[in-house]
């Protein structure tokens, strides 16, 4: 039921194809409701206790966040700088908040999106609903950047500098706030941001500044075997395969596997899906590959090839990126 709802969605908020017009009263309440909360958050902003950035979005769905981030912990390893991720923890069931998530933890506990941040960056990774919270126990670790992954519309939560993610084919779809359309916020809100960072060139221009990354295959890992494949071995041995994907944009994983030559057998799934072994394809017998995201939940139910990707950012972004919110936060 919800992978049809979101089927539906997404051709009613990126395709053009009418419908909800009878909600659009509540699409403007949100705006007015999102405009109002922000303009509260201006006038009373705090400082953060230390550097804060967030990386988020505007719109539902998957943006790219979480290769974002794990870029920007690769870069800030580099310099040597300590880092800490705060996260809602989406569907995460820990014994307490705030919870510090570790990469050996149960993805049932600590949900799906923090489990997988942090077994690719070896960051302390922090989740709690309350995200101010989660920021004080960061505090406590006594990091030099706090990246809180998602979160710009949670106004409790002081922070040095906000980057938001775009899906490049996406964009801001039909322009029009939740329910009607896919904005958790006016599109004005991107006037505020420090940057605007698409997944993959933006299809809708912006009269406003876009930086661009892209998404590439790392490779392929069995997630039994441990065997590992490039995208042009993989391919030549997997022509046809089963791609199944419980994120925010099933379809950009697919397509992206068509990249290399795949002949794809489609199982979109609702974001955050908890799989059963039942969920999985068995006919006809092919190969599966699934996402990192889906790979943490997948795990004990069965073999598949896990497709990592990696983040391809415009030259020194990352740097200036970290340097400008360090900045902000020592002024």
């Amino acid at each position: 039921m919800k992978a049809r709802l979101s089927r539906y969605l997404d051709a009613v908020w990126y395709q053009g194809r009418p419908g909800l017009t009878w909600l659009r009263p509540l699409s403007w309440l949100t705006a007015k409701v999102a405009a109002r909360r922000l303009r509260r958050f201006r006038v009373a902003a705090q400082r953060p206790p230390l550097p804060v950035l967030v990386v988020g979005n505007v719109t539902v769905g998957g943006t790219g966040k979480t290769p974002m981030v794990t870029a920007l912990c690769a870069e800030a390893a580099a310099r040597q700088l300590k880092v800490v991720i705060i996260s809602r923890g989406y569907g995460a069931q820990p014994p307490a908040w705030p919870w510090i998530v570790t990469s050996e933890q149960d993805a049932a506990a600590c949900g799906d999106e923090p489990l997988m941040l942090a077994q690719l960056t070896g960051v302390p990774v922090i989740i709690d609903p309350q995200r101010a919270r989660a920021l004080a126990a960061a505090q406590a670790l006594q990091p030099d950047l706090v990246i809180s992954d998602d979160g710009l519309q949670h106004y409790a939560l002081p922070r040095s500098a906000e980057l938001v993610m775009l899906d490049g084919a996406r964009g801001l779809g039909n322009g029009r706030c939740l329910p009607c359309g896919p904005l958790r916020e006016p599109a004005t809100r991107l006037q505020q941001v420090d940057w605007i960072v698409s997944n993959g060139p933006l299809r809708q221009p912006l009269a406003l500044p876009v930086q661009t990354l892209a998404l590439e295959f790392s490779g392929f890992r069995h997630s039994s075997t441990g065997e590992c494949l490039s995208p042009t071995e993989f391919a030549a041995r997997h022509p046809r395969v089963h791609a199944v994907a419980g994120i925010g944009n099933p379809q950009r994983f697919f397509s992206q596997l068509r990249t290399l030559g795949l002949d794809v057998l489609e199982h979109p799934f609702a974001d955050h899906h908890q799989y059963r072994a039942e969920d999985l394809p068995r006919e006809p017998a092919l190969p599966c590959v699934v996402t990192e995201k889906d790979a943490v939940k997948l795990a004990a139910i069965a073999e598949v090839w896990v497709a990592p990707v990696i983040a391809r950012l415009p030259q020194g972004l990352a740097g200036i990126i970290i340097d400008t919110t360090l900045a902000r936060a020592a002024g």
